[in-house]
This record gives structure tokens, C-alpha cells and sequence, in this order.
């Protein structure tokens, strides 16, 4: 369900309503409780609240910091990924000119087209599948560098590079589709941890008692408003093929630019 959110909603769309619903839902239980609860106002409770309240915040915090430190790992994790892969295509771009005119156009053609196929699955790729196209245009590459035959010292040393660049590039794509197929989000019972830990501190929150009612009710909203910004957060970076904040296909746009630049 989250990861709908993250393909279909606007980055502000998603925040605003994540601490809208949040402000709001918590107003209404604040309400409730102000009027079901008067004695609260008086605060007889609050040096209690105080000691388990900060208590409460800490862990809070902590585990937030932990989670989103986790999940910007998995981000740094796939963006590498894709940089691997996009290195391997302007490496192999860069050793084109060894191969004579006619050999290095078929094998400058032959990258662009993977290159521009790859760049143009990304959508698709972001869910762990693939395109005709690109497999297509891969293997064509691949048949393109097994047809070479190097006429000399230098242009077999070019040719062993650039097969061990093919074999990276390979390998990164096997492994950027496999971690977008198989990345799924946090957990059902992480969820649950990550609305428990809210809950906590929300609640804490709504007892806190206090005979103005504007001063409580401005703490709480200030309080709903960290929450919902940190299950944004969370929820961005919980999908690193998708969403604001994760990887994108740049490393591949820039092989298309470097194949397409005049030199």
C-alpha cells in the first residue's frame, strides 16, 4: 500500500496529507479527551508525563534516526548500482576509437541503443521487470563485441577491457533489477513498530495537561506535524527504485550523451 503512494502521489501531495490526516486525527482524540477527561487539564499528572515523556521521545527519535540511516543505505546501495553500470557504458564508449571506423560505429550504435532502451525501461525496471528492448538491445551488444576480431596488440588490449566492462555492466543490471524486484519495503511488523513509536509519542502528547487549551493544542499539532514529516521520510526512502528520493536512471542518460556528443 505504501509503495502505491510513493508511485502515485506527489512527493508535497503525500507529506500534506500525511500530516494533515495525522494533525487532524490527533485534534479530534485531543478533543475527545479534553472533554471526556477534564480533570486532565489540571495537570495533578504532568510530573509524571514529564519523566516518561522525554523517555519516550529519545527512543523515538533514536529509532527513526536508525531507520532512515537503514533505508539511506539501501538508496546509497542501488544509486551505486546504477553508477556501476553507467561506468561500464562510458568506459566501453571511451575505447571505441581502437576498433577502426567501422567496427567502433556497430559497437557506438549498438551501446546507444542498450543504453537508450535502458534509460527508457526505467519504470518498469523500478518494479523489478524488463523490457523486449532493452534484453534485445543487450544482446545485441554482447553478439557486436563477440564478432570483433582485433587486428593487433592494441586493439586486444582494447577488447579485453571492454568485455570486462560488459561483464560489469551485466552484472550491474542483473543486480539493480533483482534489488528493485525483490525490495518490497519495511515489513508489516516494522510498520507496526513505526505506528507504535508514533502512537507513543502522540499520546504523550494529548494527556499532557494544561487549562489553556490553545497552548495544548498548538504543542500537539507541532508534535503531529514531526511525526507525519518522519513517516514521509520513511516512506520515500523505503523504495530506492521509486519516489522522490530514490536512484534514477542519470548514470544511463549519461552514456546516451557521451555516445551522442560529436568527438
Amino acid at each position: 500500500m505504501a509503495r502505491w503512494f510513493v508511485i502515485n502521489l506527489p512527493p508535497w501531495l503525500l507529506l500534506a496529507g500525511l500530516v494533515v490526516v495525522i494533525a487532524v486525527g490527533t485534534a479530534v482524540v485531543q478533543a475527545l479527551v479534553r472533554h471526556c477527561f477534564p480533570g486532565l487539564k489540571r495537570g495533578a499528572h504532568n510530573q509524571m508525563a514529564n519523566f516518561i515523556f522525554p523517555v519516550v521521545a529519545v527512543v523515538y527519535g533514536f529509532f527513526i534516526g536508525f531507520l532512515v540511516l537503514a533505508l539511506w543505505g539501501q538508496v546509497n546501495s542501488a544509486d551505486q548500482t546504477t553508477r556501476t553500470e553507467g561506468a561500464a557504458g562510458v568506459q566501453m564508449a571511451g575505447g571505441l576509437h581502437a576498433f577502426g571506423k567501422t567496427d567502433g560505429e556497430r559497437i557506438r550504435q549498438s551501446l546507444l541503443a542498450y543504453a537508450r532502451a535502458a534509460a527508457a525501461e526505467w519504470p518498469h525496471a523500478a518494479g523489478g521487470g524488463t523490457t523486449p528492448e532493452a534484453e534485445n538491445a543487450l544482446n545485441r551488444l554482447s553478439s557486436t563485441y563477440d564478432a570483433i576480431k582485433p587486428h593487433n596488440d592494441v586493439q586486444r588490449a582494447f577488447l579485453t577491457s571492454s568485455l570486462a566492462s560488459l561483464r560489469d555492466l551485466h552484472g550491474a543490471r542483473t543486480a539493480r533489477l533483482l534489488q528493485a524486484r525483490t525490495n518490497t519495503g519495511p515489513p508489516l511488523s516494522l510498520w507496526l513498530v513505526i505506528f507504535l513509536n508514533s502512537g507513543l509519542v502522540l499520546g504523550f502528547a494529548v494527556i499532557f495537561g494544561t487549562e489553556q487549551a490553545w497552548m495544548h493544542y498548538g504543542m500537539v499539532a507541532a508534535v503531529s506535524v514531526l511525526v507525519g514529516a518522519n513517516l514521509f521520510l520513511v516512506t520515500e526512502l523505503a523504495y530506492p527504485y521509486v519516489g522522490e528520493l530514490s536512484t534514477s536512471p542519470e548514470p544511463l542518460n549519461e552514456v546516451v550523451r557521451f555516445l551522442s556528443s560529436p568527438r
